[in-house]
């Protein structure tokens, strides 16, 4: 018979083993940008095609992630794990070994459907193999710490993989740790699956991808581009179908996604959380990098060794929530780290409006802004995957990831749309410059710099950038704000983290406060419209 320290120490043994995907995929995402020149240069890719090549992976990974955590709770959240994984190392040779443009971009898409089975089939095995509140907690906040430390360390490995090696390095890189996880994963792994899941509804998948991918697609038009009428009509489709694809699941017996479990007050104000902190950080450390890079003259690499304090934060915070939320309620947690990070984002909004300060405060800003987030996002996926049914976990942990993919893609879309707006706006151009340098200056950043610029237009550039990502920070901390009170007012009924074993008496709270709530069909004004 298994001891109890034998089952906790073997846990924690396959939780590393549950990094070493989520570090993968983190990476991956990086060292692509870093590739793309010499990888453009070899294959040919011309400017839709790197788009494409770029964009097509994140495309898949959001539209298939609901999908995949259900597939999970049905066949067994570790042989999804495993299928994925081998499907993923396939793919990564492929893709190293591209011939041309077509073929790039078809692995990159077989990378981001493998790729969608690993996050809800991570997150559905740590809630198996960690019964234990608090030992949960914990774990889910290494996971992601892996997560934010790929993104840090992402940079520093891909220069020196490509400063040594060809471009297909970038792919290959991810096969051994895929070959270990299939070789260790069936020894360390548990298997875990709903065994009341009826069959997988098919319509339903089609309507989710068609939900899912013309929105994502719609928002990084509406980013790059402006209101244009494809990205509207993406956004319109998309929406119409993820109505429809709502009612359908209330209605069904075996639904793709089973929406009465996040009814409950909490879990959809950690799902809101989760969705608007995604919004906010995406757009403002888009801009960050690019202040960096364009205002401030950093090298690519430079840029990664300056965030990863930044990211080393993050992970720390991260580390942190569980242990706070033992000994003070979550919403408490949450709330105080969102009003640290809309401190740090206000900072950022000074600098935009001409305080002073320049790098130094920049990053000062975003560091707080960096811990400020950590904390709600460490928490509110402990909470979102402890809330629902153990059966049930992979489709909690998908939504978690869904909701995070369309905040980062609403972020960009919105933010990045401000400020560019605010940026055209303020500039002012000096007189006498040149008509094409006055245009790529009107467009933006990026390409009035391409254009080499005189000076004078140079200072002008620069400090209209520099206003509008004051502003859109300005906003991003009045977002954090009104998050905070969001969290302390749908969570606040969340107890601490109870130790385990617990009293009868804190079990029966724990348990009224953190399972969902069982509305019948008939009683819900929305299900009965259905």
């Amino acid at each position: 018979m298994t001891s109890p320290a034998t089952t906790v120490r073997r846990a924690w043994i396959g939780l590393a083993v549950l990094a070493l995907p989520t570090l993968l995929l983190s990476l991956d995402m990086s060292v692509l940008y870093l590739a793309l020149p010499a990888l453009s240069a070899d294959l040919g890719l011309g400017p839709t095609a790197q788009l494409w090549a770029m964009d097509v992976y994140g495309f898949m990974i959001a539209g298939f992630l609901v999908t995949m955590g259900t597939l999970g709770d049905r066949i067994g959240r570790r042989r999804l794990l495993l299928i994925g994984a081998g499907a993923f190392g396939v793919a990564s040779v492929a893709a190293a070994f591209s011939t041309g443009p077509a073929m790039l971009i078809a692995t990159r898409a077989l990378l981001g459907v493998a790729g969608a089975t690993l996050m809800p089939s991570t997150l559905g095995l740590i809630r198996t193999m960690f019964p234990d509140p608090r030992a949960r907690g914990t774990a889910i906040s290494v996971w992601m710490s892996c997560f934010m430390g790929g993104m840090t360390i992402g940079p520093l490995v891909g220069g020196a993989l490509l400063e040594t090696f060809w471009w297909g390095a970038a792919f290959l890189m991810g096969v051994p740790v895929m070959v270990l996880l299939l070789v260790v994963g069936p020894v360390l792994l548990p298997e875990s699956r709903d065994a009341g899941a009826g069959r997988l509804d098919l319509a339903s998948v089609a309507l989710s991808l068609g939900a899912v991918l013309p929105v994502v697609h719609g928002l990084k038009s509406l980013a790059a581009d402006g209101p244009t009428l494809g990205a509207v009509a993406a956004l319109v489709l998309g929406a119409g179908l993820g109505t429809v694809f709502v009612r359908r699941q209330l209605r069904l017996d075996d639904p793709l996604l089973d929406l009465r479990l996040f009814r409950r007050r909490a879990t959809a104000g950690a799902l809101g959380i989760n969705v608007g902190g995604g919004v906010v950080m995406a757009g403002t450390f888009l801009l960050l990098t690019l202040w960096l890079q364009l205002v401030d003259g950093m090298s690519v690499l430079t840029v990664g060794l300056v965030l990863a304090p930044l990211q080393a934060a993050m992970v720390i915070a991260s580390l942190s929530a569980p242990r706070l939320a033992r000994s003070v309620r979550p919403a408490r947690v949450m709330a105080a780290g969102l009003l640290i990070g809309a401190v740090g984002l206000a900072v950022v909004g000074l600098l935009g409006a001409g305080a002073g300060g320049g790098t130094v405060v920049l990053l000062g800003g975003f560091l707080l802004a960096a811990v400020g987030i950590a904390l709600p996002t460490a928490l509110g996926t402990d909470l979102l995957v402890g809330s629902v049914p153990e059966e049930k976990a992979g489709s909690a942990g998908a939504l978690s990831e869904t909701s995070g993919e369309l905040g980062v893609a609403l972020g960009v879309a919105t933010l990045g749309s401000l400020a560019t707006a605010v940026y055209r706006d303020v500039l002012v151009v000096p007189p006498g410059t040149p008509a094409p340098l006055a245009d790529a200056a009107r467009a933006g950043l990026t390409e009035a710099v391409a254009a080499g610029p005189t000076s004078a237009l140079l200072d002008a550039v620069r400090t209209a950038f520099t206003t509008g990502l004051g502003v859109a920070a300005t906003v991003g901390a009045v977002v954090f704000a009104g998050l905070a009170g969001l969290a302390l007012y749908a969570l606040g009924g969340v107890p601490v983290t109870p130790a385990a074993p617990v009293d009868k008496e804190t079990a029966t709270e724990t348990a009224r406060e953190t399972a969902p709530e069982k509305t019948p069909v008939e009683d819900d004004p929305v299900a009965a419209a259905a």
